[in-house]
């Protein structure tokens, strides 16, 4: 159970949770790929019986498999420790695994609702979410999966509360 589900008040539903794009994993991916590209040109080399050059590219792969362990925890722990969530009466957003920051924003305070997304965010189907409050705060949340279509659940209950 999840920050927003033990936090739901009485007659309060869930209408749609969002989470964040497998995009955050990117820097993981590139330094993993480098690696495994450099770990085979080594065990190519080993087979051409060039030990002195395979035995260097070796270590290289493997020094370059530290950073993208580093990033792949760094991204699935923000990955799990981030809740985005509409319910009957708020939008609420959740970061942080050991430092929290929420975001509960009740219907009649929310305002709008922009979305940012890049070439490759339409493409890949990831972007910004800013939910603009009352008050002139806004909130930006990066790296959502189908902001669009949270966007849009959101809106919908919204709408479906103050009905």
């Amino acid at each position: 159970m999840g920050y927003v589900e033990k936090n739901l008040i009485p007659e309060e539903t869930l209408y749609a949770q969002g989470h964040l794009h497998w995009i955050i994993f990117s820097k993981a991916i590139f330094w993993g790929l480098a690696a495994i590209a450099l770990l085979l040109y080594a065990l190519e080399e080993q087979a051409a019986g060039v030990f002195e050059n395979a035995q260097l590219l070796m270590y290289g792969g493997l020094v370059l498999l530290i950073p993208a362990l580093w990033y792949a925890a760094a991204a699935l722990i923000k990955r799990i420790s981030t809740e985005l969530a509409v319910t009957s009466k708020r939008v609420i957003a959740k970061f942080g695994f050991i430092r929290r920051n929420t975001v509960e924003l009740n219907h009649s305070k929310v305002e709008s609702f922009h979305v940012e997304q890049g070439v490759l965010g339409c493409i890949l189907g990831f972007g910004t979410l800013h939910i603009n409050g009352t008050g002139g705060g806004i909130t930006p949340i990066p790296n959502i999966s189908d902001p669009l279509g949270f966007r849009r659940r959101a809106m919908e209950g919204i709408d479906d509360s103050q009905k």
